[in-house]
């Protein structure tokens, strides 16, 4: 583990009210590594939505709930998320999104410049590098990032399914050359994926002070519970073109991954919660984590998601042992860096 600012407990983001009286929830601000950005510890990321409304209707959602940040990889909905996002800053008039409160990190693409334009800003917050390009050298991929700081049109740059060693590779660069180093990295987490979070970059925020921003909470919906019986109709696995997924699923890791979930089930009903939630408090209660960004098809599940930060104080060292003891996947490292 390492800790989750340098100021102590989490301060509060916000506390807003939707939905039916009553259903109230609070965000809580994490700095983003070692900088001084502060951003909400849930973030909206790839969303499995093809419409302007129900784009809408989630955005609005997340924000309302307390959320201010928001990941516009072009890739996500096939270049569809940007444009969704685009039509959200043109209504700014009617829904207060303060650009000081609004997060909005882009991947790293050629076409940066194209894409502040369709948003209609001047700058992102964070900039990602999306997988290193091994036919580039790491001098020029940090001159890069450095460059599009300089030029005002990004605050910082992180990482996204880069190594370790690439990502101590760029802060040594950058160091070397008086350039600009990441200050997160994009990781994959998830019940069934631990090792990088939990034990490389702990070792990387001690060192050179790169925080970390998980992505696929429910692993593609595998941690939810509803491949349980199979493949469902509608369902991510069922869609063109996830057939990795589906043969995922219904391998033999795959079932006994399933076994696990059903006993996580049991722990999620003792705590009056569902089953993703348990995953995504379970993601949260990592002190290592700023931000877990969440994916949603629907408001009802983005609601139901953004319900986990009430399962979060639920989570005692007793749980997590038994969750532990469920998994048997919890990786160990030598160094202990609260000692």
């Amino acid at each position: 583990m390492y800790p989750e600012s340098t100021t102590g407990s989490p301060a509060r983001l916000s506390l807003r009210q939707t939905g039916s009286p009553g259903m109230i929830y609070s965000l809580f601000s994490r700095n983003l590594g070692k900088s001084g950005l502060r951003v909400s510890c849930l973030g909206l990321g790839e969303s499995l939505v093809f419409s302007f409304q129900m784009a809408e209707q989630l955005m609005t959602l997340a924000y309302d709930n307390g959320i201010n940040l928001f990941d516009t990889a072009e890739v996500y909905a096939a270049g569809k998320y940007v444009s969704f996002l685009t039509g959200r800053m043109q209504c700014r008039p009617r829904l207060p999104w303060e650009e000081p409160e609004l997060l909005v990190l882009p991947s790293w693409v050629p076409g940066l410049k194209a894409s502040l334009e369709r948003l209609q800003l001047e700058y992102v917050d964070v900039v990602f590098a999306n997988r290193p390009d091994p036919n580039t050298p790491m001098e020029e991929t940090v001159r890069a990032m450095t460059h599009v700081i300089n030029q005002g049109m990004a605050m910082y740059w992180g990482t996204s399914r880069w190594s370790s060693m690439e990502i101590m590779e760029a802060y040594s660069v950058a160091r070397q050359f008086n350039l600009i180093p990441p200050i997160c990295e994009q990781a994959e987490y998830h019940m069934f994926q631990r090792e990088k979070v939990e034990v490389q970059l702990p070792e990387l925020f001690h060192k050179i002070g790169v925080g970390a921003m998980t992505w696929s909470p429910l692993a593609c919906g595998i941690v939810s519970g509803k491949y349980d019986s199979g493949i469902p109709p509608y369902s991510r696995a069922s869609l063109k073109g996830y057939q990795w997924l589906k043969d995922k699923i219904l391998s033999e890791e795959g079932r006994r991954q399933q076994a696990k979930l059903k006993e996580l089930q049991a722990i999620a009903e003792r705590l009056g919660c569902t089953l993703p939630q348990l995953a995504i408090a379970w993601c949260l209660r990592n002190e290592g984590v700023s931000s877990v960004l969440l994916g949603a098809s629907s408001a009802d599940q983005l609601m139901e998601n953004i319900g986990a930060i009430q399962v979060l104080p639920k989570l005692s060292s007793s749980i997590i042992h038994e969750i532990d003891s469920i998994l048997g996947n919890k990786p160990y490292s030598k160094k202990d860096y609260r000692s």
